[in-house]
């Protein structure tokens, strides 16, 4: 018998490859394709993909990109179209227990 698997996102958003990479949605991988032509040209440096933040209750946060813009400050992007609740309780954790950086929520 022939199973046909059907895949329903929660909230509509469509896997995409670029430069090989793997990115949770097209919204998501443009803001990559802006930030790596931002690094090229000198605006931004140390990009990072899907950083680890770890708080000391024993849970984690993943964020979509980092990097140092040009004063040297570190910035922490993710790339959202629908804020979760548990995603605001990691945004809050985030904030205080990683006060030296900066968290922006792009939409």
């Amino acid at each position: 018998m022939l199973r046909l698997r059907l895949h329903y996102n929660k909230y509509h958003n469509k896997p995409t490859l670029v430069d090989g990479k793997r990115f949770a949605s097209m919204k998501e991988a443009q803001r990559y394709k802006k930030l790596k032509l931002a690094e090229k040209i000198g605006m931004i440096s140390k990009l990072e993909l899907q950083p680890v933040f770890k708080f000391p209750m024993g849970f984690s946060y993943r964020a979509d990109f980092q990097y140092l813009d040009k004063e040297n400050v570190l910035i922490v992007e993710d790339v959202k179209g629908v804020e979760t609740d548990v995603f605001k309780l990691k945004k809050k954790c985030f904030e205080y227990f990683y006060k030296n950086c900066e968290l922006k929520i792009v939409r």
